[in-house]
């Protein structure tokens, strides 16, 4: 296609306020699901534990390594295709295997099967993200994209909440299995809602620069890599993901055997302290990005780095408070300053890549806070569990979740050193056909 003929599709394509907004609500709704049949195993540890008899370690390769492993292998390729392809069918496709494995895993008949299905949900949640994000950014100008990725990032929270709450109670009610299955049915439907009614905007709408070819992979990594503010978000964000993920797949394990609650008192607690307060600060994250981004750009990242920093000290007291209720007022804010931390982060990953490259940005980044994030942080929980039982016995938990708690600090040393060559990474060597430079934010 040229250059000529990208254009015209741009400009031919005008969806109205509305119509764009309901895009936007679909991803939501796909970002919460995602989320929903990923985090649900949080609260399913404790039975699935007993019913298989595994120990904290096998628990942590399951909710952890081993999904985390497959979702990145898989996540380059789907994103390389979705550079390509079409998005909106790409989504549709992902969320009808995820949904569908997590409906099976309901079935599962040993500690085995459940493994090969999460690995299945694995490959499929691959393909939710990275074209989610591009499809935004297409539908969505850049003053407005980084509240747009915002409010697809409250429906993750929004999907951690409902694992928390109808998770709890589901579990306490009726088992672990019935989770799953009427968690995996309604995604399913949801993908051929998207299928039917979503339409495919044309590709970097809002950007100056149309892009003739998709680049190769080589030369992407190239053009992304080369840019110090994306290596240190990077970082960044993989020990965010770190520190959250192996936090909110092990937080009901911990009010289990310190406070001994009951799995629906933990949902329901968890869902207002935790991911309602997430979803809040997920939120106002993404608008004080917009408006102090206005006048200067390096608040895209020194909002993350300011609300990755201050979460630690709550998040510390909520593990240390000798009560429940005193120990969840600290997780509240704990929670709210962890979301304020992701809305800039998408947003910069976006303006950085050129939009032929924007689903493998996502991808890239998705792939370090896989392995490291969600492949590591519930992992090195269980790992230490193990490790620390036999001084601190029920109660090793707790150390464990401190030690992953505190590298939030040093995540946010990395997002402080993004804001300081993103600026010049923007607007440096980027240029369009008449030679003058132009931010993606």
């Amino acid at each position: 296609m040229t250059h000529s003929s990208r254009t015209e599709d741009a400009l031919s394509f005008s969806p109205s306020r509305a119509y764009s907004n309901y895009v936007l609500g679909l991803l939501v709704c796909v970002a919460a699901f995602n989320l929903l049949d990923r985090q649900i195993f949080g609260m399913l540890i404790e039975p699935i534990k007993a019913e298989f008899d595994v120990p904290d370690t096998w628990i942590g390769l399951l909710t952890g390594f081993t999904y985390a492993v497959f979702y990145s292998i898989a996540g380059i390729p789907i994103a390389r295709w979705a550079d390509r392809g079409v998005r909106r069918s790409i989504v549709a496709l992902g969320l009808l295997v995820w949904s569908g494995l997590t409906l099976a895993s309901g079935f599962a008949q040993s500690f085995l099967a459940l493994v090969v299905a999460r690995i299945g949900v694995g490959v499929g949640e691959a393909a939710g993200t990275p074209p989610s994000h591009s499809i935004i950014s297409d539908y969505f100008p850049p003053e407005r994209r980084a509240t747009a990725l915002a409010t697809m990032s409250v429906g993750s929270a929004l999907g951690v909440m409902m694992s928390y709450f109808a998770g709890g109670w589901l579990t306490e009610l009726y088992g672990w299995r019935v989770v799953l299955i009427a968690f995996g049915f309604p995604g399913m439907l949801l993908a051929i809602l998207i299928r039917f009614t979503l339409r495919e905007p044309p590709r970097g709408r809002f950007d100056r620069t149309q892009a003739e070819e998709t680049a190769s992979l080589r030369e992407a990594l190239r053009f992304l890599l080369r840019k110090k503010s994306y290596r240190h978000l990077i970082i960044g964000a993989s020990l965010h993901s770190f520190a959250f993920t192996g936090a909110a797949f092990w937080y009901p394990s911990f009010l289990v055997r310190v406070h001994g609650l009951g799995t629906g008192e933990i949902g329901t607690a968890l869902a207002l302290s935790s991911s309602a307060m997430s979803a809040l600060g997920i939120y106002v994250g993404g608008r004080l990005a917009d408006a102090l981004g206005a006048r200067d750009l390096r608040w895209y990242m020194w909002v993350p780095a300011i609300g990755s920093i201050t979460s630690v000290p709550f998040a510390i007291l909520f593990l240390f408070m000798p009560n429940p209720t005193a120990a969840f007022a600290c997780l509240a804010p704990a929670a709210f300053l962890t979301g304020l931390a992701v809305p800039g982060m998408h947003a910069v990953t976006q303006g950085l890549a050129k939009p032929s490259m924007r689903s493998l940005a996502s991808a890239i980044n998705l792939l370090m806070l896989s392995l490291i994030g969600m492949g590591l942080g519930p992992t090195i929980v269980g790992i230490l569990n193990d490790l620390l039982a036999p001084r601190f016995q029920g109660e090793a938990i707790r150390y464990s979740l401190a030690i992953i708690a505190i590298t939030s600090i040093w995540s946010g040393i990395h997002k402080w050193l993004s804001a300081r060559t993103l600026r010049q990474d923007l607007f440096v060597k980027d240029l369009d056909d008449s030679g003058s430079a132009g931010s993606g934010l």
